[in-house]
């Protein structure tokens, strides 16, 4: 990219109809995490980029590398810029019941369509690794793994009369991802929030079927 000139210089050079915008790379990384995100990696093209960005596909290339950079930067963008959401409350619960249901009640709120996002989970949602990439197929599997590794640590460490009795954390960890996995394909079926909701409470109602003594959330 050019080098700006000096205020006094774009006086006596700048053509009468004004410079172009300045290439901004956070906005398009965010603009084509949600092309990708909406259309899955396979499905979104060289073109279908380039024009939600409003760039060429040289400048693209420049600015990114390849279309496989460009989704793996979009999966950290979005780890980045959404995670964050959805585990915030599980972070600060103070039992485990109270974490799963925070991870829960959050991800119905998060999950369904926003006014710029598509709805679901760009992670829980992407087949790249069932596209015919598998760098990019591990580096979804790393993130989903991530999360359940998140999880099934909180409720490792949690006393035993917080569970519910008869199930071992990681099952108990995988069961609740599932859950939350599913509340993503629904939303991306058209579920809305109370609905994704009423998914999250009803998987609360069995967690204290078989809770040995609960725990306040």
């Amino acid at each position: 990219m050019p080098k700006s000139s000096s205020p006094s210089e774009q006086a006596s050079t700048a053509p009468c109809r004004g410079r172009p915008r300045a290439f901004d790379r956070d906005s398009a990384l965010g603009i084509a995490m949600r092309v990708f995100w909406r259309k899955g990696y396979s499905a979104t093209s060289i073109s279908d980029l380039t024009e939600a960005i409003g760039i060429g596909s040289t400048s693209l290339y420049a600015a990114f590398g390849s279309k496989d950079a460009l989704y793996a930067e979009a999966l950290q963008h979005y780890a980045c810029q959404h995670a964050p959401k959805i585990w915030s409350g599980f972070a600060s619960a103070k039992t485990a019941r109270g974490a799963v249901e925070a991870l829960l009640s959050d991800s119905a709120a998060v999950l369904g369509k926003g006014a710029d996002d598509p709805a679901g989970c760009m992670v829980a949602l992407s087949a790249a690794g069932d596209e015919g990439n598998a760098e990019l197929g591990a580096k979804v599997r790393a993130a989903r793994d991530e999360g359940l590794g998140v999880l099934r640590e909180r409720l490792t460490k949690a006393p035993p009369e917080e569970l519910p009795a008869g199930i071992t954390p990681d099952a108990l960890a995988r069961y609740v991802m599932a859950v939350q996995g599913g509340m993503s394909l629904q939303a991306r079926d058209g579920a809305g929030k109370a609905e994704l909701q009423a998914i999250a409470d009803a998987a609360m109602a069995l967690w204290d079927c078989g809770a040995k003594g609960g725990g306040d959330a």
